[in-house]
């Protein structure tokens, strides 16, 4: 892997969500600053319904919500709301749902790495417009002209996130070797209250997903090399959070009429959820 480290000003190109002002961390430039706790510091996740995952992820994600493949890169991302913008399980106040997983790449927030080309290294940068990072901080990013333990860490979890971002790229270029993706769309019956449909169906996502079939017709000893190296594991993780979209749907319907919230229909809460 490429050396990673904080590194003198220089400048940026690309945008990556959530990150406004992303500045190469240095002791020169940012000597003075630091984090600054704040009352609610995963606000910023309201604004993202849809959230990139890594494979490691994949156990925990799926007990929350849909894991889906999108674009033609075909990269996963955690489905946490149905619009633009608009994320469930963060509240309109900014407080994140205790209750559900929040994806290492907003965790990461404010720090992020770029990559540093012309050098072959990645450069830990902090995202200067975050209202946590500040001139007044609790937790310093330099001491003495030195990273703090603090800094040191945040370089960790982003060098580690690194390492499982490459690994999520290498996943899907092997299942997508293997023919494993599928095309799937998310649609759902509106219903009343006594439980009749209500208006037409009403189409969710359109997304790539694994082909659970597909995957249970390989040859054993594929089947046993995907186990060993842990990707089976993660493939099913995904085929089981599909199940979730009932309860992101729910959720979205929920916030729309907060006064009329879905009937239980057919032993599950809610619309009729087709995936």
């Amino acid at each position: 892997m490429e050396n990673t480290q904080p590194a003198q000003g220089s400048a940026l190109t690309g945008q990556v969500l959530f990150y406004s002002n992303p500045q190469p961390l240095s002791s020169e430039q940012h000597g003075g600053l630091g984090l600054k706790q704040i009352e609610k510091p995963f606000a910023f996740l309201g604004k993202a319904h849809a959230v990139p995952l890594t494979v490691n992820e994949f156990g925990l994600a799926s007990t929350s919500y849909p894991i889906i493949f999108v674009g033609n890169e075909k990269t996963p991302i955690g489905a946490m709301g149905i619009r633009q913008d608009e994320n469930l399980f963060v509240t309109a106040d900014g407080n994140v749902d205790s209750d559900f997983y929040i994806p290492a790449f907003a965790r990461r927030y404010p720090f992020v790495f770029a990559n540093d080309q012309s050098q072959e290294r990645l450069l830990l940068c902090v995202d200067r417009d975050a209202p946590m990072v500040s001139n007044q901080p609790d937790v310093p990013f330099f001491e003495n002209g030195q990273p703090t333990e603090y800094t040191n860490n945040a370089m960790q979890f982003c060098q580690e996130f690194e390492r499982q971002r490459r690994a999520t790229t290498e996943f899907v270029k092997r299942l997508d070797q293997l023919g494993l993706f599928t095309q799937k769309s998310a649609n759902f019956q509106p219903r009343d209250a006594q439980g009749n449909p209500s208006g037409e169906q009403q189409r969710v996502a359109e997304y790539w997903a694994i082909d659970e079939e597909k995957l249970n017709a390989l040859p054993d000893d594929q089947l046993g090399q995907l186990h060993r190296e842990g990707i089976l594991g993660a493939c099913y993780a995904h085929v089981i959070s599909l199940l979730n979209w009932s309860r992101v749907v729910n959720r979205a319907m929920r916030q729309q009429s907060p006064q009329t919230p879905p009937q239980p229909q057919g032993g599950s809460e809610g619309p009729n959820l087709q995936i």
